[in-house]
């Protein structure tokens, strides 16, 4: 990481105090990426090796900057080394928000209205700015064209299919796939197609959105972006919200254009498809290929959108091997192991002090895991804190800045993720998880929460938190009054 500190340095004119990893090791990206904060300046940096997607994302930001668009800055760079120091945009996506703002189908008034905001912003992106970019620096290729649209279907077929036992007809497939090419290709193409319009590639910073990962973009059609947003696998966006948000776009996308919905339409479900089949490649790849299970928890949500099309929607020409292989995923008891691992598993968290015995499981499964927070900085040693929790936004902020205390966090959620995969497979209904620290009222309360938070973005898991020694705090305080 020294490459980062001397363009912070050279940036800021100050070296960085702090260098925080945040992707941990469940990023599907290969980048490292660390936040570096010094005083009050704070920058996200990134070092990948692939010199050709470095000057994409680079080339692109500061072309979409020149037309108004809420990207991050770039602050400085060194391609020798893969690394380039951005603007911080902040913890919250678009993803983490819809989770924080739902129950089950019932999506917060504020999470429709962030939504609403992304969705009216895709067209500037499209057809504003993508008039006079320089698609020659696009990587891999300068288009969605036939050999993307190839590599996206033998990625789904091969990485998918085949990994997950589905059967299917090669040759029959073959001519679906190039009957299905044929039909997107007819689409106009003449825009810039973002590539990974997602819910976690927009980030949240006072209630407006801003916009990464766009390093993939080329020439395309209008219709890719915006079936990624609302067919997001995880956000497992409603159907009528769906049917508003594109409705909305619609209505955005016809003050930069002439607009023929029906056109328009002609071609939408198919790349609704494409784009589904493109995410179930990328699971299958990291999941089953890599053997990184937490990448399968986002196949039930494709499964779902799948069943949904199959009895909503028929696309103008025939795909008979395609959508028997989809029936046979709907269909497949491996899938739907994954699909619907248990009844539901139930994680209770727990922060505690070590003064006291770390509380009993009471759910008769045996116990489950205990982690000692005492080598972590503690916010109690600070008059500032003392009165507060780790569910404070100071203490948060703190702890936020300490490097051990993300190195610490992101093996618990590797421990973890592979023990709630093990038991969904294996039927288990209870897993616990504790924290201790000291007092039990700063780092172990933190912990707890931010792992409560990971767990609940997981299919299959309902999550229970109880702080123990912040209870007896509360109820002293009750009966003080």
């Amino acid at each position: 990481m020294d490459v980062l500190k001397h363009l912070f340095e050279q940036h800021f004119h100050a070296p960085p105090e702090h260098v925080t990893p945040l992707q941990g090791q469940l990023g599907g990206s290969g980048r490292a990426i660390v936040r570096l904060s010094g005083g009050a300046s704070s920058a996200i940096g990134i070092v990948y090796p692939v010199r050709e997607e470095n000057i994409a994302f680079l080339e692109f930001s500061r072309h979409f900057r020149r037309h108004g668009l809420p990207v991050p800055e770039i602050y400085a760079q060194d391609l020798a080394q893969g690394a380039y120091l951005e603007e911080d945009l902040g913890d919250t996506t678009l993803f983490e928000f819809l989770t924080e703002h739902r129950s089950g189908e019932i999506i917060a008034p504020e999470a429709v209205e962030a939504y609403r905001k992304v969705v009216a912003i895709l067209p500037r992106f499209q057809v504003e700015a993508g008039r006079d970019l320089n698609y020659r620096v696009c990587y891999p290729r300068s288009s969605f064209d036939r050999q993307s649209i190839s590599w996206d279907l033998n990625y789904f077929k091969y990485y998918f299919l085949r990994l997950a036992a589905v059967p299917f007809n090669e040759q029959a497939l073959e001519h679906d796939f190039a009957r299905l090419t044929k039909f997107l290709l007819a689409a106009n193409r003449d825009y810039f197609l973002y590539r990974d319009f997602q819910s976690r590639n927009v980030m949240l910073r006072d209630g407006q959105p801003f916009f990464l990962d766009y390093q993939g973009g080329r020439k395309g059609a209008l219709q890719y972006d915006i079936a990624s947003l609302l067919y997001d696998g995880k956000a497992d966006l409603p159907p009528q919200l769906r049917q508003d948000l594109l409705d909305h776009y619609l209505d955005c996308l016809s003050e930069f254009i002439p607009l023929d919905r029906a056109a328009f339409m002609e071609h939408y479900y198919a790349y609704v498809y494409v784009r589904i089949m493109q995410a179930l490649g990328a699971y299958g790849f990291r999941g089953f290929y890599e053997r990184k299970p937490h990448f399968l928890q986002s196949v039930p949500y494709a499964l779902k959108n799948l069943r949904w099309l199959a009895h909503h929607v028929t696309l103008p020409i025939p795909l008979p091997a395609l959508m028997e292989a989809f029936e046979g995923m709907l269909g497949s008891e491996k899938l739907q192991s994954i699909a619907f691992p248990t009844e539901g598993l139930t994680v209770r968290i727990f922060s505690f002090s070590f003064h006291r015995q770390p509380p009993a499981d009471e759910s008769g499964n045996g116990g489950g895991f205990v982690f000692d927070a005492r080598s972590l900085p503690n916010p109690g040693r600070e008059e500032r804190f003392k009165t507060l929790t780790g569910k404070d936004a100071p203490v948060i902020e703190y702890l936020n800045q300490q490097e051990s205390v993300h190195r610490f966090f992101a093996n618990v959620v590797a421990l973890v993720d592979t023990t709630v995969t093990t038991y969904q497979s294996r039927g288990f209904k209870n897993l616990m998880v504790s924290f201790g620290c000291t007092g039990g009222q700063h780092r172990s309360v933190f912990l707890a929460e931010q792992l409560a938070r990971h767990l609940r973005t997981l299919s299959g898991v309902e999550v229970v938190v109880r702080h123990v020694e912040v209870e007896k705090m509360d109820e002293a305080e009750k009966m003080g009054q």
